[in-house]
């Protein structure tokens, strides 16, 4: 299961709204009635370092669940001056808003794992509250945001994660509104339903499954480490991106709608490093972003990276979402 919700940060009123997100979001992953405390009382602290510090922003709350583990993670994103004694804030205690969790340094101690960018162009700060599946050695990190104003989103993403590989997908169903939303997540329910196939096979069934919405376009990519290989497909206008240190390839996706006109899958074939990183997004993202003008981002969790990236390129007119991959 995968919860996401954007929420502007413009007033003081956005404080209470990403607080019930929150707390309706921890008990959809049946985290106990402390945890939901917990993650409630970092949504709160977070939303308002966003508003007193930044100026305002976004807050993206996530939920995943597995079968075995939940988690809950908040992603605070804002254009201020940044943080200039990122050390001193970290102090436990320490604020300069008078928020009653007590400022970074208290955030850190009640979530289970939390990291900050900072710039003088702004910030982005994840927390997370409990356990994502990390058996393969990877980091995954995605979210998917609607067009402004829509109550659904068109685009939707999904991985499947086991010790010998790592599935993972992007859908965009074409538009926005409900019946993209609709088309989407038949692509997600088609991705789960042949998970033991290669990506260009699902996407063969992807094509023949979405005769009945209005189409989407999709991209998926398999990864095992142990093996060193990469394997994508794609169909449509999905960006991806396999970057190392020495180079960046960008990975082919033919013409096409799923559900419509799809005349060429082909799966492409590459060499993952442990060093490597994966990027995938829809056309909600700009595709003109270059990672190494942000000193320092590569290095950091994948949903610092793919926040960077949503606050800075996305459209504004579209769904968009953005799946980022990389050595845990």
């Amino acid at each position: 299961m995968i919860l996401t919700e954007l929420v502007p940060v413009t007033d003081r009123s956005s404080v209470g709204k990403v607080r019930r997100i929150a707390m309706s979001t921890a008990r959809r992953l049946d985290l106990n009635e402390t945890q939901t405390g917990e993650l409630a009382l970092l949504a709160t602290e977070a939303t308002r370092n966003v508003l007193v510090h930044g100026g305002g922003g976004e807050i993206v709350v996530i939920g995943l669940k597995s079968n075995k583990n939940a988690l809950g993670r908040i992603l605070a994103m804002d254009r201020g001056p940044g943080i200039p004694d990122l050390a001193r804030a970290m102090t436990d205690g320490f604020s300069t808003s008078g928020t009653p969790g007590g400022g970074l340094g208290a955030m850190k101690r009640i979530a289970t794992g939390l990291e900050i960018f900072t710039s003088p162009t702004g910030t982005v700060v994840l927390v997370e509250l409990g356990k994502d599946s990390d058996s393969d050695g990877l980091q995954i990190a995605g979210m998917a945001v609607p067009y402004p104003g829509e109550l659904v989103c068109g685009d939707a993403w999904s991985c499947h994660r086991s010790p010998q590989r790592v599935l993972t997908m992007i859908a965009d169903g074409l538009g926005h509104g409900l019946a993209a939303a609709e088309a989407a997540q038949e692509a997600i329910a088609t991705f789960h339903a042949r998970i033991d196939c290669a990506p260009g096979e699902i996407l063969s069934y992807m094509h023949d499954a979405l005769r009945k919405t209005r189409g989407a376009v999709a991209g998926i990519a398999e990864i095992r480490p142990a093996e060193r290989k990469l394997s994508f497909a794609g169909i449509g206008n999905i960006a991806a991106v396999l970057l190392s240190p020495a180079k960046s390839q960008s990975l082919i996706s033919h013409n096409g709608t799923l559900g419509s006109i799809a005349t060429r899958i082909q799966p492409f074939h590459f060499e993952w490093m442990p060093n490597s990183m994966l990027i995938l997004h829809s056309d909600g993202l700009q595709s003109r972003w270059d990672l190494s003008s942000y000193a320092g981002l590569v290095s950091r969790h994948p949903a610092i990276i793919g926040g960077t990236l949503l606050r800075d390129f996305r459209r504004q007119r579209d769904d968009a979402s953005i799946v980022v991959v990389k050595a845990a």
